[in-house]
């Protein structure tokens, strides 16, 4: 046996041998590390690497003839970095192997593993990383790891091959900055395997608008198990032209993403294909390199995550660090562009018309202009010029129904009157009504109730283009900007209201549109007309339950009933095979509409009380009664069903749909079919009943209100709520103060009062004890009284007068003075006597 030690090994750019040990699980210094280098040494001198004793001896390896790897995690979480010779080179030599970073260790975004020192280095420009991501968003070809299988939908009627041409031809196709689905009946998965050595997630966006094909997708484990993470494997569409997007969460191991898209072809109708891009998975355990950025994008600083889309008129190739500017003259590009090209000589496409409102003098002008971006050139020999602007015209009169008043624009005629676009709005002679209705007869300015718009099937912007465009006595399509562009006119019908003598008419129609057309085409041109018509459609061997939009006058639609409402049974699809969910057996509950009431009976339908739980709120429901024209054995009267509308301000959108606790497949008889539908929508319209005040405090002279809605809310949309309100008000904090104040003065004037008198009372008092100590001590130096009495006869003509008598603002004065002498009273005395005495 022969024991090499881990040392210094000679290396040859070839494969190892099949059946060669992996090591990399074993500590270097374990038996099982030394025998496995003994083993691979034996087996390299078997294979030719080592050199034979009468060869010359091999060069010393260089950087570039080898690159580093990492060896499987063993179990404690733990790697190798060994090195690995390039293919096709001889050397000797290379490193020795030494303990890598453990198995859940990750760059930032922006950076990625330099593998010679085992660091995390910044990307350079021209290059992105998403650290411990990879990111698919090049389509030109199908990238490595990828795959595509077909086959055609498996049914309960016969296996896959019964299908005569097969599906050997479908699958998923690269276009460059995305990838398309299979447009055809088949069963096509688009399938990924990756390896995460730590939870992750995957994202991408798409376009799914047709709903005649499933699209769904789901990840399985190594076994080829569902995850639990694909419960809601079907994928929601998106709105024509919009790109959505989709995200699940990954675990660590093995996962295996599908892709996967079943059409159902209805007729000749052609199948719109889902497209996807921008694949981004995390969760990888490192990155080595960094991706370069793919052309018509761009990145001009270290470290960067991802690359930015080069403007308009400028192009990039592959790992550009700037984009490069097209000869403004005689190129252009669009953003995103690898390259420029020639602009063409203008042509009537390249501009458009259109018509002011009218003026005062009833006058409107035709203006022409230039579609946005401009990429035409005037200045070539066979392009033609901008037309004039400016010409005036008569303005057209008002479409029936409406009426200018004076006034330079169209107004509908109020409820109850009429007019023919050119007299005033009048009422309607007794005992009829308006025949309401939209009648455009010229085209001015597009109606409130009508929006044009552009998309195209790869997302490429219509900018600054009109879908369609008013022309004075008709519309027109715009010119579009490649034969991809969908140029769309949408009118919307806020409701119908039949005529009084046609209400509750059996089978009678709601409404009815008209237009007169014609096709003048450049090129190739269809012109589409669809109504958004809201129906149930049950098919069999299809399950499909979201709302389509029926091609008016269209019967390509086989093995499907559609209704108002319908009933289908589902078999649900199977987890491991490729087998879609089915539905069968579809009958029609409701095919003609009765009546609307918020009465719970409408022709013998009855919806008893206690077969839903009561409402909580004061809002009656509202019934839909619908009566189906096929008749059974067991229903010879045909289905009917009724449908209770019920407000619920918690659920919003398309609401939730329940069935009877007594009924749990929605009928007791089979004949009659009770649902009651919850939803927001069958809520009022708010009003300002909805709605209450509160006012706050007075602050600084200005006072809050505002505006809240009433608790429970029983209404949606409607009115807005107020915006708050501030006013003036007198501030209840200064009367409190000036009666604080007038209190005080009040107070202090009864204690000056009350002191006053008290002084007052103190002073006669001691002038009183003082007058009568004098009197007692002095007896003998005063007369003696004569009389202490009236004589009688005598008069008592003695008054007494006070000469100096003060008022009472003098008596608060000379209080406040504090004067300390004596204050007497003169009192002037009339005698009695004679005066001659």
């Amino acid at each position: 046996m022969l024991l090499l030690r881990p040392g210094p090994t000679r290396g040859r750019g070839r494969e190892r041998p099949a059946g060669a040990p992996r090591c990399g699980l074993s500590p270097p210094w374990s038996p099982a590390w030394i025998c496995c280098w003994a083993l691979a040494g034996c087996q390299a001198a078997w294979a030719g690497n080592l050199p034979s004793s009468s060869g010359r001896p091999l060069p010393p390896c260089l950087e570039e003839d080898y690159h580093f790897e990492y060896t499987e995690c063993d179990s404690s979480g733990s790697r190798w970095r060994v090195a690995i010779p390039n293919p096709a080179v001889d050397c000797s030599g290379l490193p020795d192997p030494v303990r890598g970073k453990e198995c859940t260790f990750s760059c930032a975004s922006g950076e990625y593993l330099e593998m010679k020192n085992q660091v995390c280095s910044k990307c350079g420009e021209g290059t992105y990383s998403l650290g411990s991501g990879i990111k698919f968003d090049e389509w030109d070809e199908l990238p490595a790891g990828f795959s595509n299988v077909a086959t055609f939908m498996d049914t309960v009627v016969g296996p896959s091959d019964s299908r005569p041409d097969g599906c050997n031809n479908s699958s998923w196709v690269p276009r460059g900055n995305y990838i398309e689905s299979n447009r055809d009946d088949c069963t096509v998965s688009l399938i990924y395997a990756v390896h995460l050595k730590k939870s992750g997630y995957v994202f991408f966006e798409y376009q799914y608008v047709d709903n005649n094909i499933f699209f769904e997708f789901f990840i399985q484990n190594d076994q080829c198990q569902e995850m639990d993470t694909t419960a809601d494997k079907w994928v929601k569409l998106t709105d024509s032209g919009a790109w959505g997007s989709h995200s699940v969460m990954l675990k660590s191991g093995t996962n295996i993403l599908y892709w996967r898209t079943t059409g159902i072809l209805m007729g000749s109708k052609a199948v719109k294909p889902v497209l996807v891009k921008n694949i981004t998975i995390e969760g990888v355990a490192y990155t080595s390199e960094c991706f370069p950025c793919k052309p018509g994008t761009f990145s001009d600083e270290p470290g960067s995550f991802i690359c930015q889309v080069c403007p308009r008129n400028t192009y990039s190739e592959k790992g550009a660090k700037e984009c490069i500017k097209c000869d403004e003259d005689s190129q252009f590009s669009e953003e995103g562009s690898n390259e420029c090209k020639e602009r063409p000589p203008c042509a009537t496409k390249d501009y458009f018309q259109i018509h002011t409102p009218c003026d005062e003098e009833g006058k409107t002008q035709i203006m022409y202009k230039w579609i946005e971006p401009k990429i035409c050139r005037e200045d070539l020999t066979d392009a033609i010029r901008l037309p004039p602007s400016g010409e005036k015209k008569d303005c057209p009169p008002c479409n029936p129904g409406f009426y200018n008043n004076g006034s330079s624009s169209c107004h509908p005629c109020p409820p109850g009157t009429f007019s023919d676009g050119t007299k005033e709005c009048r009422p309607c002679p007794a005992g009829t009504e308006p025949a309401l209705g939209f009648e455009y007869k010229w085209w001015n300015v597009l109606p409130g109730n009508m929006k044009t718009s552009c998309f195209n099937v790869g997302n490429s912007k219509c900018d600054g283009m009109n879908g369609w465009e008013v022309a004075g006595d008709h519309i027109q399509s715009g010119a579009g900007g490649s034969d991809n562009d969908y140029l769309i006119l949408n009118l919307h019908i806020p409701g119908f209201k039949p005529p009084t003598s046609m209400t509750g008419a059996m089978g009678s129609e709601l409404g009815r549109i008209t237009f007169v057309f014609e096709t003048l085409c450049s090129a190739d041109c269809i012109l589409y007309f669809m109504v958004g018509k809201k129906l149930a459609l049950c098919t069999n061997n299809i399950t499909d339950f979201t709302v389509k939009e029926v091609v008016a006058g269209s019967d390509d639609y086989t093995n499907l009933v559609g209704a108002f409402v319908c009933q289908s049974t589902i078999i649900p699809s199977e987890s491991k095979g490729f087998r879609a969910a089915l539905s069968s057996q579809s009958i029609i509950l409701a095919d003609t509409f009765l009546g609307v009431t918020v009465e719970t009976t409408l022709q013998n339908i009855n919806i008893k009380e206690d077969m839903f739980p009561v409402s909580p709120s004061q809002i009656p429901d509202v019934h839909f009664f619908y009566k189906s024209s096929t008749t059974t054995t067991s229903c010879v009267k045909g289905r009917s069903t009724a449908v209770k509308m019920r407000c619920n301000p918690a659920k919003p959108g398309a609401g939730t749909i329940s069935v009877p606790s007594k009924c749990p497949a929605g009928t007791c008889d089979g004949c009659t079919f009770y649902f009651l539908w919850e939803s927001a929508e069958a809520c009022p319209l708010c009003t300002e009943h909805d709605f209450h005040e509160i006012e706050g405090a007075c602050k600084r002279g200005f006072q809050e209100t505002l505006y809240v809605w009433n608790e429970p809310k029983w209404c949606i949309k409607g009115i807005s709520l107020p915006e708050k309100k501030l006013s003036t008000c007198e501030t209840v904090d200064f009367w409190l103060k000036v009666g604080a104040g007038v209190g005080a003065f009040t107070a202090v004037l009864l204690v000056a009062l009350t002191c006053y008198f008290w002084k007052k009372n103190q002073k006669l008092e001691y002038k009183y004890s003082k007058l009568v100590m004098t009197t007692n001590s002095k007896e003998c130096e005063l007369p003696a009284a004569d009389s202490c009495a009236i004589m009688e006869g005598e008069d008592n003509e003695e008054e007494v007068v006070y000469s100096n008598k003060q008022s009472l603002l003098g008596k608060l004065k000379s209080l406040a003075t504090k004067d300390k002498e004596d204050h007497f009273e003169s009192v002037q005395l009339k005698s009695s006597r004679s005066p001659n005495i």
